[in-house]
């Protein structure tokens, strides 16, 4: 049986990588999904696979603007919202020295004003429709520092600590809050980490021993606990650290 029918989600950065395949793993459980992004053709692309239940939306999730109009535009065409999953995020390599003031403000623009700003925009829908989940895409880097993380794990350990104070602020709304940490997941965003190692190569094989599982995550590896948080079945799981890591935090 469907896990998700009757649900409205919406998931950024749902073009590619760990959102697209998010997006397609909520569908196929019946939910409604708006797909949010910045390229228009790769959303196209996804909402091919899903249907007549998929809604393609581009936009900008640092522009208040384009974060009210998606909202809309999802109640709109689906009579309600239920599941949120804040996805899109950049990241820029670099010590605290290296990183420049630019890369640092894209940096959290994207992965905390951008999922902030979301989130703050779907809860009167979700109140509307008794509550709801909201689903944020922090990292292991979240919770453990690494080498030239800088900007990238201080904004995801701003992710985690945010998905805790929601979960706390709205748990009387029936809106839970809860947040996934991958490790490292092979996505166009990490291959171009590697891509930029001096040793690619060696970049992967250190990456790989990393994880006791002894692979490098898939964007399906992530959808199982998606799914599930997006569900009746977690209705008692809310400011929850989740991490989906290959064993990386237990070494």
């Amino acid at each position: 049986m469907a896990r998700l029918v009757n649900k409205v989600a919406i998931v950024t950065g749902a073009g590619s990588g760990i959102g697209r395949a998010c997006a397609l793993a909520l569908a196929r459980e019946g939910a409604s999904v708006t797909l949010v992004g910045r390229r228009q053709d790769r959303l196209e692309a996804a909402a091919e696979q899903i249907g007549k239940s998929a809604l393609v939306v581009s936009a900008d999730v640092g522009i208040k603007a384009d974060i009210d109009r998606l909202v809309a535009q999802t109640v709109a065409r689906f009579g309600g919202l239920h599941v949120l999953m804040n996805n899109a995020g950049v990241l820029h390599a670099g010590t605290c020295e290296q990183i420049t003031e630019q890369q640092w403000d894209a940096t959290f623009t994207v992965n905390v004003r951008g999922l902030w700003l979301l989130s703050r925009a779907v809860l009167p829908a979700m109140r509307r429709v008794g509550g709801g989940s909201i689903i944020n895409m922090a990292s292991v880097l979240g919770i453990n520092g690494a080498r030239k993380r800088a900007a990238y794990a201080a904004s995801k350990g701003a992710v985690i600590q945010l998905t805790k104070c929601m979960a706390i602020d709205h748990a009387a709304d029936g809106i839970r809050v809860n947040a996934i940490c991958p490790g490292f997941v092979e996505t166009e965003l990490t291959a171009d980490v590697i891509r930029k190692a001096p040793d690619p190569e060696a970049s992967r094989r250190e990456r790989t021993a990393a994880h006791p599982i002894g692979r490098l995550g898939q964007p399906e590896d992530i959808v199982g606990l998606a799914v599930y948080l997006a569900s009746e079945e977690s209705a008692w799981v809310t400011g929850a650290v989740l991490a989906v890591d290959g064993g990386y935090l237990a070494v």
